[in-house]
């Protein structure tokens, strides 16, 4: 039979016991709520940098597509400021083509821009390539059968194909014709210090009004 100081052993030893069960399990337990607590801080913080992190991301997002939009003006301001400058008295190339519309009928109507262009291209004067043809072509009110039939707009002579067997110049094309003759301007009057009127005269005409009657045509197109 146990004994009463046997009984007392036991009944410490079980409390004891059950003391220590209770203690693991309560270190247990607070060591599991610490990892969970830690890992709820952890990702919380990691949350909150990672909201930091988007956040600057977007905000620089956002500023640089601010600034490319602030940019774009300025760059089609300056497209259109190269389009429109100023190529020839006072005028852009429009204007100066507009201009010259105003004086070419017939044939060479709305041809204008394209005298303007080459001429500028070319180092001729607008004016006066305009007015020669008037002179030489009538196109001032109706085009010449040496426009009409040979895209010859300057009474030009020479080259490999005559106009219907003659001595004027024949080209395939009015455009052709046309830079044909300014490039006749350039290369062989511009070219050697002819290039106005009256420097022209004795050797594009026979005529000695010639540069009278040219210098009245450019009077005409300027005031156009």
């Amino acid at each position: 039979m146990k004994t009463d100081s046997m009984k007392k052993m036991i009944r410490g030893a079980k409390i004891i016991g059950l003391f220590l069960i209770i203690c693991i399990v309560y270190g247990t337990g607070v060591y599991v709520g610490r990892l969970v607590y830690d890992g709820f801080v952890i990702s919380k913080a990691w949350n909150e940098d990672a909201a930091i992190v988007l956040s600057r991301s977007e905000s620089i997002e956002i500023n640089a597509k601010e600034k490319t939009e602030a940019s774009m003006p300025e760059v089609e301001e300056s497209f259109e400021t190269t389009e429109s400058h100023i190529v020839y008295d006072n005028m852009t190339i429009e204007e100066l083509a507009a201009k010259l519309d105003r004086s070419l009928n017939s044939t060479l109507a709305g041809k204008g821009y394209l005298f303007a262009s080459t001429s500028l291209e070319l180092g001729v004067d607008p004016y006066l390539a305009v007015a020669i043809v008037l002179e030489e072509t009538g196109c001032k009110w109706d085009c010449s059968g040496l426009v009409k039939q040979c895209n010859n707009v300057g009474g030009q002579k020479g080259g490999n194909v005559k106009c219907n067997g003659g001595s004027y110049r024949y080209y395939p094309t009015l455009d052709e014709g046309i830079y044909g003759f300014i490039d006749n301007l350039a290369r062989n009057y511009y070219a050697v210090g002819l290039t106005t009127p009256e420097a022209m005269n004795s050797k594009y005409a026979e005529s000695k009004t010639w540069a009278t009657k040219v210098n009245n045509y450019i009077a005409a197109i300027r005031a156009a």
